[in-house]
């Protein structure tokens, strides 16, 4: 949620940083809305004010024997238009905040306009793989080397869904503690969060209530839903709470599986376990004072690169253009890994800064140390990392003539020393 005073003290300059994200919103309504409100309220303290006073009036008349049944059926009538105007201030307000709520977060003032197309590659990481041999996508290559059951996964799930097994599981499981490992060693705190989730955890992160389509609800639960990603539970830790200056940042990082209605198509670039219904995931989160909100974005975007360098994979960090970041983010870097068998890059982490979007949705303030006022903390997030595309990129880079893989040093410790995936005997 913005600021509402930024719409009532120069709503053209509003409008036009939301043109950067190809959204032309007219708040004139809303403007309309909001000086109803303000006279609502003026209208309503003064008949409050008016009943107060001759209120107190009343019993002084009666203690002079005044007769005051003219007075009393006068209040009355004023009681019931003062409900009258707070049933139509509720209404507004309703109103006010629902629209509010449905507005995207303000894109930082240095993202280019427009989507997706104007993405811009800031940094790449190694040379893209040669190979002097007929080299496999990494479909074949789970099949081969036995690590995916795509088949069971499907007859178990429905598609979009894959299940990991022998050397695959394990695979999977190390890059996840080659993650742990790497974000407890800079200090975060590791959350291992709830997967069913309350709808205000929506609410908060900004998915609700634009995009609640997009989650899985769980239909006999009193307004649940499966966590996308485990930056919903974390933004809601300190949903309603204050903090003080001292206690930031907070620095966490959680794992999750993540549930997204959003499937896997017959598209080439899809195929597999690019994109699913069901994916592992490590997440980032910072919750930090305003003036510390850029220099956490960049330790993040960092520690998310460290991870694929780390792992010696080709990679590309993009800076997105306003209209491709998500609708609660000021600003995004993807770092997108080289998938070979596809010749594209393909998003494994996006480290976000919401500033005080998120904040303002769940209340989260914190107290200044100078002069002990109220404000409302930045919140950041960055994928460290989703395992459904490194897994692929690992594989499909890594691959050898003879058909086996090269472990990267980095998850060796967690494979018990493996250096190499090689194909089963079928």
């Amino acid at each position: 949620m913005i600021d509402v005073n930024l719409i009532r003290n120069n709503a053209q300059a509003v409008r036009e940083r939301y043109l950067k994200r190809g959204k032309d919103i007219d708040f004139a309504p809303f403007l309309a809305l909001d000086e109803k409100r303000k006279t609502l309220i003026a209208e309503t303290e003064s008949m409050k004010a008016q009943r107060n006073r001759v209120s107190a009036e009343v019993p002084k008349l009666k203690k002079q024997g005044l007769d005051v049944s003219a007075t009393i059926a006068e209040m009355k009538t004023l009681g019931e238009q003062i409900a009258q105007k707070d049933a139509e201030l509720d209404e507004v307000n309703a109103k006010i905040r629902d629209f509010l709520l449905r507005l995207p977060n303000l894109p930082d003032e240095d993202l280019a306009a427009g989507g997706k197309e104007n993405n811009r590659p800031i940094k790449t990481f190694g040379e893209k793989p040669r190979f002097d041999f007929p080299f496999k996508n990494h479909v074949d290559l789970c099949k081969d080397l036995g690590l995916i059951d795509y088949e069971r996964g499907v007859k178990l799930a429905g598609n979009g869904s894959w299940i990991y097994t022998g050397l695959g599981a394990q695979l999977e499981w190390a890059l996840l503690n080659y993650f742990i490992d790497s974000h407890l060693a800079k200090g975060y705190t590791f959350m291992l969060p709830p997967y069913m989730l309350s709808y205000e955890c929506g609410l908060t992160a900004g998915q609700f209530p634009k995009f609640e389509d997009d989650v899985y609800h769980i239909s006999n639960s009193e307004n649940k839903f499966l966590l996308p990603t485990a930056e919903t539970a974390l933004v809601n830790l300190f949903r309603d709470e204050i903090l003080s200056e001292s206690d930031l940042p907070k620095k966490y990082f959680g794992y999750s599986a993540c549930f997204r209605r959003e499937a896997g198509s017959y598209r080439s670039e899809e195929r597999g376990m690019i994109r699913g219904h069901q994916f592992n995931k490590v997440e980032l989160f910072q919750y930090t004072t305003p003036d510390k909100s850029d220099e956490a974005f960049e330790e993040m975007v960092s520690m998310a690169c460290g991870l694929v360098e780390g792992l010696g994979l080709h990679y590309q960090l993009s800076k997105l253009a306003a209209g491709d970041c998500s609708d609660s983010m000021a600003r995004t870097y993807d770092i997108e890994i080289y998938i070979p068998s596809m010749d594209i890059y393909k998003e494994v982490s996006s480290a976000s800064n919401a500033r005080d979007y998120q904040a303002r949705r769940g209340n989260m303030r914190y107290r200044r140390e100078s002069d002990k006022k109220l404000d409302y903390v930045h919140t950041l997030n960055a994928s460290g990392l989703a395992t459904s595309r490194v897994f692929p990129a690992l594989l499909e880079q890594n691959q050898q003539a003879d058909g086996s893989v090269i472990i990267p040093e980095a998850l060796r410790k967690y494979m018990g020393g493996l250096e190499r995936l090689t194909p089963v005997k079928k």
